[in-house]
C-alpha cells in the first residue's frame, strides 16, 4: 500500500506525459479528447488524495522515500488545492484555446506545473525541493509565451531571467545547507543545523527562501508577475498567479519550521511579508489594466500569506491559518481573473462601465471577488487575514498583525476603482473612448467560472470560519 501514498503525484506526472504524447497523434484543430483526459486526471488526483488521507488509519506514515517526502495535512491540502485550482483554470482554457493548434501542449504544461507545485509542498528534502522548483518553473515560461505577442515574449524573457537568477540562489542555499549538515533531508537539518555556524546558516536560509519567493511571486522575486499577468493569455495568467503559490508557500513554511531560530529567518520572512504586501498595494494603485492590477494584487497577497510563516513554531495557529488562507485565495483569485477572461477586450478599467446593468451576474461575481481579495466578511480571504493576524499576535508579533490591518485598508482603494467603474453609468461612451464591448462579446465558460468561484469564496469563508472556531478553541 505504500506506493498509493504518492498516487496523486504519480497521476499528475503520468497524465502530463500522456497529454503531451497523446496530443501529437490527434489533428491539430481537434484536441478536445486531451481536455477531457486532463479533467479526468485532475478529478482522479483529488479522489486519490482523499484515499491517501485515509491510509494512515491502517498503515501510519508521515513520510515516503526515506523521509524525503512528507505525507501530512499540508501536503494533502496542497494536492487538493493545486488540482482543484487547475481544474477551474480549464474552464478559462475551454473558451480561450479550444480548437487551437497548441491545445494539448497547454494541458500538458498545466499538469507538469501542477505536479511541480505539489512536489514543492511535500518536499522534505533539499534535493526534492530543487526538483519541484524546476518542474514548476520551466512549464511556466512556455505558458507565458503561448500568447505569441511582443508583450508575452518580453514577459517570458523577464520570467526566465528571474527564474534563472533565483534558481541559482536556491541551489546555492541548498549546497550550503547540505555542506553544513552532510545531508539533505529536513530531519538531518533539524538535528545538525543548531551546531552549525550562524552566519553560514543565515546566508543559506536567505538564499533558499529568496529562491522560493520567485515561485511565490513575492518580493524580491516579484517583478515578472505583473508583466506576465498582463501579457500572457487568460489561461496562463490565472494559473501562474494561483497554483504555483500554493506549493511555494507551503515549502517556505516547511523549510522555516526546521531552521534554527539563531539564523534570524523570522526577521527575514517578516521583512519580505511587509515589503510584498506594501509594495504590491502601492504599485496597484494607478494601474489602468485590470490584469496588471490583479498581478500586483497577487504580489501583495503573498505578503499576507507569509505572515503565518513568521509564526511557524511559535503558534499552533500558524499552519491552519496558512492552509485556510491559501484555500480562500485560490478560489477568490481565480474568480477575479475569470471575470477579466470573460470579457477579454476590456483592457482598461474605463471599459468596464455599465457592467452592472448589462451583465449583473458577472458584475456580482466581480464585486464578491474584489471585496474578497480586500478581506471583506464573509468571504474566505477575510477569514484568512483574520486568522493569519491572530497567529502573528499569538506568536508575539503584534506589530505584524497591525501591518496586516493597515495594508488591508490601503488595498481597498484600488479594488474600489474597478468596482466603481463596473457599477457606474451605461454604454454611452463615444467609440474609442472608454468604449464598452457589445452585448454579445464574452466567453461563456469564463463567465460561469467567475460566478461559481465567487460563490465558492463565500461558501469557503463561511465553512472556514466554523472550522477556525473549532481549531482556535483552547
Amino acid at each position: 500500500m505504500r506506493p498509493l501514498l504518492l498516487l496523486p503525484e504519480l497521476l499528475l506526472a503520468a497524465g502530463a506525459l500522456t497529454a503531451l504524447i497523446g496530443g501529437s497523434f490527434l489533428p491539430r484543430q481537434r484536441q478536445w479528447p486531451v481536455r477531457i483526459f486532463t479533467v479526468v486526471v485532475l478529478v482522479a488526483t483529488i479522489v486519490a488524495t482523499i484515499v491517501a488521507a485515509a491510509l494512515p488509519l491502517r498503515a501510519p506514515a508521515t513520510t515516503a522515500f526515506a523521509d524525503s517526502y512528507a505525507i501530512d495535512t499540508a501536503t494533502g491540502v496542497a494536492r487538493i488545492l493545486a488540482a482543484s485550482g487547475t481544474l477551474l483554470v480549464l474552464a478559462v482554457a475551454a473558451d480561450e484555446i479550444a480548437g487551437s493548434a497548441r491545445e494539448s501542449e497547454t494541458y500538458a504544461l498545466l499538469l507538469f506545473a501542477t505536479t511541480g507545485a505539489v512536489l514543492l509542498a511535500g518536499a522534505n528534502d533539499l534535493l526534492v525541493l530543487a526538483v519541484g522548483f524546476l518542474l514548476t518553473s520551466i512549464p511556466l515560461y512556455a505558458l507565458i509565451g503561448l500568447a505569441r505577442t511582443p508583450g508575452s515574449a518580453e514577459a517570458t524573457m523577464k520570467a526566465y531571467l528571474a527564474g534563472v537568477l533565483f534558481g541559482v540562489l536556491l541551489l546555492l542555499g541548498v549546497t550550503v545547507l547540505s555542506g553544513l549538515t552532510g545531508g539533505t533531508t529536513y530531519v538531518e537539518l533539524t538535528d545538525r543545523l543548531a551546531g552549525a555556524p550562524r552566519a553560514a546558516v543565515t546566508v543559506a536560509a536567505v538564499a533558499v527562501i529568496s529562491g522560493l519567493m520567485f515561485k511565490a511571486g513575492g518580493v524580491p522575486g516579484h517583478f515578472w508577475v505583473p508583466d506576465a499577468a498582463e501579457a500572457a493569455n487568460a489561461t496562463a495568467a490565472t494559473f501562474l498567479t494561483t497554483v504555483p503559490k500554493i506549493g511555494a508557500l507551503v515549502a517556505i513554511y516547511r523549510l522555516a519550521s526546521v531552521l534554527p531560530a539563531s539564523s534570524s529567518w523570522p526577521a527575514l520572512v517578516a521583512a519580505l511579508a511587509v515589503a510584498s504586501m506594501t509594495l504590491g498595494n502601492l504599485a496597484a494603485y494607478w494601474q489602468p489594466d485590470p490584469r496588471r492590477l490583479l498581478g500586483w494584487s497577487t504580489v501583495s497577497q503573498v505578503g499576507f500569506l507569509l505572515v503565518p510563516v513568521v509564526a511557524a513554531g511559535r503558534s499552533g495557529l500558524a499552519l491552519p491559518s496558512l492552509l485556510g488562507y491559501l484555500t480562500g485565495y485560490t478560489v477568490t483569485n481565480i474568480a477575479a481573473f475569470a471575470v477579466s477572461a470573460a470579457l477579454p477586450r476590456r483592457r482598461n478599467l474605463a471599459d468596464w462601465r455599465g457592467l452592472g446593468t448589462g451583465r449583473p451576474w458577472l458584475a456580482a461575481a466581480l464585486l464578491v471577488a474584489l471585496l474578497g481579495l480586500v478581506g471583506t466578511p464573509p468571504t474566505a480571504v477575510f477569514v484568512g487575514k483574520l486568522t493569519t493576524a491572530t497567529a502573528a499576535w499569538d506568536a508575539g508579533y503584534a506589530w505584524l498583525a497591525v501591518v496586516v490591518f493597515v495594508n488591508t485598508v490601503i488595498s481597498l482603494f484600488y479594488y474600489l476603482r474597478w468596482i466603481a467603474a463596473a457599477f457606474r453609468g451605461h454604454r454611452q461612451a463615444p467609440p474609442g473612448i472608454g468604449e464598452v464591448a457589445p452585448p454579445n462579446e464574452g466567453r461563456p465558460w469564463s463567465a460561469r467560472l467567475a460566478v461559481v468561484a465567487a460563490a465558492l469564496s463565500l461558501v469557503v469563508g463561511l465553512a472556514s470560519g466554523l472550522v477556525w472556531s473549532v481549531v482556535a478553541r483552547p
